[in-house]
């Protein structure tokens, strides 16, 4: 449910601001949530791989340092597609 809400907010975001980018900057900023999007099913992928196991709680610990990189990561590209638009043509 949380990975629908994020991408539901995340479309939502983009839809409004969408007209306001440039095709180089939408492009950048699509690229950026696929990253993010590609770290959150890693993480999904690790915490079922170790469900009912010994190393749960170690995984769900990798996870979430999975996810908090996928975002910064995300979050950088975001920032350097944001500068696409301002920089003089």
């Amino acid at each position: 449910m949380r990975k629908f809400a994020t991408i539901a907010a995340a479309t939502v975001l983009a839809l409004g601001t969408a007209a306001c980018d440039s095709a180089a900057e939408n492009k950048a900023e699509d690229q950026a949530q696929a990253v993010d999007e590609t770290a959150e099913a890693n993480a999904d992928a690790i915490r079922a791989n170790a469900e009912g196991t010994a190393t749960e709680k170690a995984a769900d610990a990798t996870a979430d340092a999975v996810e908090a990189t996928g975002e910064a990561k995300k979050d950088a590209m975001e920032d350097a597609a944001d500068k696409i638009d301002s920089k003089p043509q």
